[in-house]
C-alpha cells in the first residue's frame, strides 16, 4: 500500500477538526506556540551564529546586555544591565570613549548558576576572539578594538588581539566597564541585540574556551560543530532548549520557570521548517500551526480563511533578496561549474571576477517584473544596498535597469568574447521553500538564456543549513540571500555587503581598497551630512563594481492565527514578522 504523504494526511486531520460556520473557534494547544518557517538552523551558539534562523532561537534563551522598548528601533531599555547608559546619569565618559554597565543582581542561568559581572565579560571576550570566517564578531571587533578581524590580511592571528580585548573589557565590581579608541555612535544598539550573556563556568566545565591568554587562539576561526554551545543552551532568557531534531528541521523551546522578570505566558514555543506552502497553510488553517511563513505571491490563497489574520505594511530594515557573486569559487568536488572551464559545459572558478559577466547578468534582470509579478508592487527597485528606511540611503545612486541589448554588449566583452562565443553552464541555487528567490532565479534564468543558445543556467534549492555552509565554503557561483540589520545604521549594510572583511564579501573573495576605506571613514565620521555624502560614494563605487545585485525595498506581512496576542513587531528582531519575541505572547479566543 503507497504511504499517505505529508499533505495529505494533514489535510485528513485538519478537515475532521475544523468547526463549522457557527460554531465557537477552540484554541489549539493554549499553551504551546507553533511557528511553521522555511529554514532550519545553522548553529546554537551565540558567537557563531549570523542567520535569522539560529537568532531568532539565541534571542528568546540568551540575553543581551540592552533590548528595544517595544516596537521603537531608537529607544533602549537595561535587560542585564541595570541601567542604559547616558552622558546624562554619568555611565558614558564626556568623551564618548567609556561605557559602564552595572549588571543586574539577582539573574541566574537556567542551570541555576547565578549571573555574575564575569560572565558578561567572559561571554563579550569569547564572540571577539572566536572571530569565525564571514561571522559576527566583527560587529564588537570594530568599535571596541578598532579593527574589523583579529586575523591579518593574511589569515594569521594577531597576538594583540587577546590584550587589547582583556583590557578594553573590565570588571569594575558590579559594573561591567567597555572603553573604546574612537566614540562610535552605534555601540549601545549593538549591544541592544548582540553578544549574549552565557555561563563561563558552564562554557569551560564543557570543553569551550578556559578564557585564558594561552588557549585563546585555539578557539579562533573555529569548526561550526566544534563547540559544546553548538547545540546546547544555558541563557538567562524567558524560555529553554528542550530539543533540537535536525533531522525534521524541528526546535521545541520550553518556559523558563525561573525567569528573573516572570515567567512566559505559553510553556512551550515550537519552530518548524516546511519548506511546503501546501503544508504550513492546511496546519493554520487547522489551527496546528499559529503563524507561518508566507510569500506575498501565497498571500492570496489565505485571505478569507476563518480565523486567520493578515497583518501588512510592516516597516523592515532588510535588503533582500539579493543575488551575489563568487568571484574566486571553490572548485574541489563542486558539482555547481560543470567541467570548471569556459567551454560551454561549466564556468571557471574565477569565471564572475569578470566585470562584463557581472555587468551582463545586472543588465539581464527584469526588476520590475520581479516587483510587480511577485511582490504585487509592494516595493519600489533599490537603489543600493542601504534601504530607504535608514539615512545614508540615496534615492538617486545609479542602478541597473532591465536592458537585455546592454547586457548582450557586455557579455561580448567578456573574458575577451569568450564568454559570448563558447557559452557557460553553471547552477544558480536559492535556500529551499523560499519561493520568491527561486521565482527570482528563475526570471534571470529565462533572460540571460535568450541572449544566447550557449548560455545555459540550472536552477536548484538547497535546505536551509547546506546552502549557509556551501556559501561560506566558496561553492556556490551565484547565490541568493538577503541581509536583516543587526543595528539600525547604514553601516551594517556597507560593512557586511562591500567591506572585504564583511559577511558576504569573506564568502565572494571580493575586495575594493577603496570601498574598504571609505566604509570605515564614514562610521568614524560626525556630521550626518558628511557621513551621506561617504555612503553616497560608497554606492557609486559599488555600482561600478557589481558585486552584487540587490532588487528592491519592501515591507512586510505576518499571517497568524486570531487568538495570538501580545506580538508586537520591531524590525531588528530576528524574523520579526514570522519571530521576534516571543516572551510577551500568549492565545487568548476571547479577545478576538
Amino acid at each position: 500500500m503507497k504511504k499517505l504523504t505529508l499533505t495529505a494526511a494533514l489535510f485528513l486531520l485538519s478537515s475532521c477538526g475544523n468547526p463549522q460556520p457557527g460554531e465557537p473557534t477552540a484554541i489549539k494547544n493554549p499553551d504551546t506556540y507553533t511557528y511553521l518557517t522555511i529554514s532550519d538552523l545553522d548553529s546554537l551558539d551565540p558567537a557563531w551564529s549570523y542567520d535569522t534562523a539560529s537568532h531568532l532561537v539565541i534571542f528568546n534563551v540568551y540575553e543581551p546586555l540592552l533590548g528595544y522598548k517595544g516596537s521603537s528601533t531608537e529607544e533602549l531599555v537595561p535587560v542585564i544591565a541595570s541601567q542604559v547608559p547616558s552622558t546624562t546619569n554619568g555611565l558614558i565618559s564626556p568623551d564618548g570613549l567609556t561605557y559602564t554597565f552595572p549588571i543586574r543582581p539577582g539573574v541566574a542561568f537556567q542551570d541555576g548558576t547565578p549571573l555574575t559581572p564575569e560572565d558578561v565579560k567572559y561571554s563579550l571576550m569569547r564572540f571577539l576572539l572566536q572571530d569565525r570566517a564571514g561571522g559576527p564578531s566583527s560587529l564588537l571587533l570594530e568599535p571596541i578594538l578598532g579593527y574589523s578581524s583579529t586575523r591579518d590580511d593574511r589569515g594569521r592571528v594577531m597576538e594583540k588581539a587577546f590584550q587589547e580585548a582583556n583590557s578594553r573589557l573590565q570588571v569594575q565590581g558590579d559594573n561591567l566597564v567597555i572603553e573604546i579608541p574612537e566614540p562610535y555612535a552605534p555601540l549601545l544598539s549593538i549591544l541592544a541585540t548582540w553578544a549574549p550573556s552565557i555561563s563561563k563556568q558552564w562554557a569551560i566545565s564543557h570543553g569551550d574556551w578556559d578564557g585564558t591568554e594561552s588557549t585563546w587562539k585555539e578557539y579562533n576561526n573555529p569548526q561550526k560543530e566544534s563547540s559544546y554551545l553548538f547545540e546546547h543552551m544555558n541563557g538567562t532568557g524567558p524560555f529553554m532548549l528542550e530539543r533540537w531534531d535536525k533531522k525534521n528541521k524541528e526546535i521545541v523551546l520550553l518556559r523558563n520557570e525561573n525567569y528573573w522578570q516572570a515567567p512566559a505566558q505559553l510553556r512551550r514555543v515550537m519552530i518548524k521548517g516546511v519548506n511546503e506552502f501546501t503544508t504550513r497553510k492546511l496546519m493554520l488553517s487547522a489551527g496546528d500551526a499559529d503563524t507561518i511563513s508566507v510569500e506575498r505571491s501565497q498571500l492570496s490563497q489565505l485571505r478569507g480563511i476563518p480565523g486567520v489574520a493578515i497583518i501588512d505594511d510592516l516597516p523592515t530594515i532588510i535588503m533582500s533578496p539579493v543575488v551575489f557573486f563568487t568571484f574566486h569559487i571553490n572548485p574541489v568536488g563542486n558539482p555547481h561549474i560543470g567541467s570548471g572551464k569556459l567551454d560551454g559545459k561549466g564556468v571557471p572558478p574565477d569565471f564572475f571576477s569578470d566585470v562584463d559577466v557581472r555587468k551582463g547578468f545586472a543588465y539581464a534582470l527584469d526588476y520590475e517584473a520581479f516587483i510587480q509579478d511577485v511582490y504585487q508592487g509592494k516595493g519600489t527597485q533599490a537603489t543600493g544596498c542601504i534601504p530607504k528606511t535608514l539615512p545614508g540611503h540615496d534615492p538617486n545612486a545609479p542602478h541597473y535597469n532591465h536592458d537585455l541589448k546592454r547586457a548582450e554588449e557586455h557579455f561580448k566583452q567578456a573574458w575577451g568574447g569568450q564568454v559570448w562565443e563558447k557559452g557557460f553552464h553553471f547552477t544558480l541555487t536559492y535556500n529551499a521553500g523560499n519561493t520568491t528567490r527561486q521565482t527570482l532565479c528563475q526570471i534571470l534564468k529565462v533572460n540571460v538564456e535568450k541572449l544566447n543558445p550557449r548560455f545555459k543556467i540550472d536552477i536548484r534549492p538547497v535546505q536551509w543549513s547546506t546552502y549557509l555552509s556551501a556559501s561560506q565554503k566558496k561553492m556556490l557561483p551565484m547565490f541568493t540571500l538577503g541581509w536583516a540589520a543587526d543595528f539600525p545604521d547604514a553601516h551594517n549594510f556597507v560593512f557586511p555587503m562591500l567591506h572585504s572583511r564583511g559577511n558576504y564579501p569573506a564568502q565572494q573573495g571580493y575586495k575594493n581598497p577603496e570601498i574598504d576605506r571609505l566604509v570605515e571613514q564614514a562610521i568614524a565620521e560626525t556630521d550626518p551630512g558628511k557621513r551621506k555624502e561617504l555612503y553616497s560614494t560608497i554606492l557609486a563605487l559599488a555600482y561600478q563594481d557589481v558585486p552584487h545585485l540587490v532588487v528592491l525595498d519592501t515591507v512586510d506581512l505576518r499571517v497568524q492565527r486570531d487568538w495570538v496576542k501580545g506580538w508586537y513587531h520591531n524590525p531588528v528582531l530576528p524574523d520579526s514578522a514570522g519571530g521576534g519575541d516571543f516572551y510577551p505572547i500568549y492565545k487568548d479566543a476571547t479577545e478576538m
